[in-house]
């Protein structure tokens, strides 16, 4: 979001809150005309600001009520490796590599506590993983909610 001036700052900040608004209800919130606002976000569209827009259904929150963080310290180099490994577990939704303390940052995602004990070892026996540290996500809002 480099070159994005307050207006479209705003605009996307009321879409992360409801994506769902109508042009004529974000014109009203922003204090703009419906047209402006509508020629704003084809232009944030069109120029990747704005890569789409998603839904996320009761299914994908209660599909696998049991989810949490799991922080991966690896050993050496091997990050790609470790990194392919995990993304042929089921349970893993997502791998982040970040930067700090920790190399990797998996999100999971199980059915029961017990399936995510067992994910976490699973885990933590891949060669080149050398440390972890496990957080339950309790509850999730999105950025911008209410």
């Amino acid at each position: 979001m480099a070159d994005l001036d307050e207006v479209d700052q705003r605009l996307i900040a009321e879409l992360r809150r409801d994506g769902r608004a109508a042009l004529s209800d974000l014109a009203d919130r922003l204090g703009l005309a419906r047209g402006t606002v509508r020629t704003r976000m084809e232009r944030l569209v069109a120029r990747g600001e704005i890569a789409g827009f998603t839904v996320l259904t009761r299914g994908d929150v209660t599909a696998a009520p049991v989810r949490g963080l799991m922080m991966i310290g690896i050993e050496g180099r091997g990050g790609e490796k470790v990194m392919a490994r995990l993304q042929g577990i089921p349970a893993v939704m997502a791998v982040h590599s970040t930067n700090g303390k920790w190399d990797l940052i998996a999100e999971l995602a199980t059915q029961t506590l017990l399936e995510l004990d067992e994910v976490i070892h699973r885990i933590r026996s891949i060669d080149g993983v050398m440390t972890s540290e496990t957080n339950l996500l309790l509850s999730t809002r999105r950025a911008g909610r209410r």
